[in-house]
């Protein structure tokens, strides 16, 4: 992986501009996100704007804006987006988005947020914008989304494991609910390090299920390879 640029199957990420990187965590998200019937998408701290143009690639029929408050990041996802085949569905916005709305309600909100909490701050501000929690927090996310979303829209996220309670509490808090979960493992016999979540506004049982990424011996599982082989240039 080059600091400056990802090259992916069909769009090139640039990635100079933006504190944080093309990486795993994203690319799970914008591989795994259910986008079927979806015609509205807002992307929540777009970075690079990885997670818009995978979605966008995915599905063809499908508009997004993608919010991203730093304006050297923002930029950037305007360039990505401009250089990609859709970048007549994909709108950047330079804006905080605790002021962004929308006069016509999206369908699913997606965002990779930032998981950095007090003692754990970059001594870069750019990066701490993008990471830190103080900024961008999931009390905030579900808070928005509650006026942002269509009445059966969807918020799909990937947050730390250690933090699954917090999610939970403040999507309860603005009458969420899990719909579906996976866990994401490095490899068998580590623990979990990451949360694949659906939210919606119904109460139903919430489908569950495990990925490990890779299978032993540095060699990637088959599940994490179908996932993720439509962007990967490696499969």
């Amino acid at each position: 992986m080059s600091n400056t640029s990802f090259q992916f199957k069909k769009f090139t990420i640039e990635q100079a501009q933006c504190a944080m990187k093309v990486g795993t965590d994203g690319v799970l998200l914008g591989a795994w996100t259910p986008v079927d019937s979806t015609a509205r998408i807002l992307d929540v701290g777009t970075g690079t704007g990885l997670i818009a143009l995978m979605l966008a690639q995915r599905n063809d029929a499908v508009c997004l804006v993608a919010v991203e408050v730093d304006a050297a990041a923002a930029r950037q996802a305007q360039e990505n987006v401009d250089a990609s085949p859709w970048s007549d569905r994909i709108t950047v916005e330079c804006q905080d988005f605790r002021e962004f709305v929308t006069e016509v309600p999206f369908d699913l909100i997606v965002s990779n947020p930032p998981y950095f909490t007090d003692d754990m701050k970059s001594p870069d501000r750019q990066r701490t914008l993008a990471r830190h929690a103080g900024g961008l927090n999931y009390d905030l996310l579900f808070r928005r989304a509650a006026h942002l979303l269509t009445s059966d829209g969807k918020i799909s996220l990937i947050v730390p494991a250690d933090v699954e309670q917090e999610v939970q509490q403040a999507a309860w808090l603005h009458d969420f609910h899990p719909l579906y979960v996976t866990r994401v493992y490095t490899k068998p016999g580590k623990p979990c390090r990451r949360l694949l979540m659906l939210f919606g506004r119904q109460e139903e049982v919430c489908r569950t299920d495990e990925l490990f990424i890779e299978c032993g011996m540095q060699q990637y599982s088959e599940e994490y390879v179908a996932l993720t082989r439509d962007f990967y240039l490696r499969f």
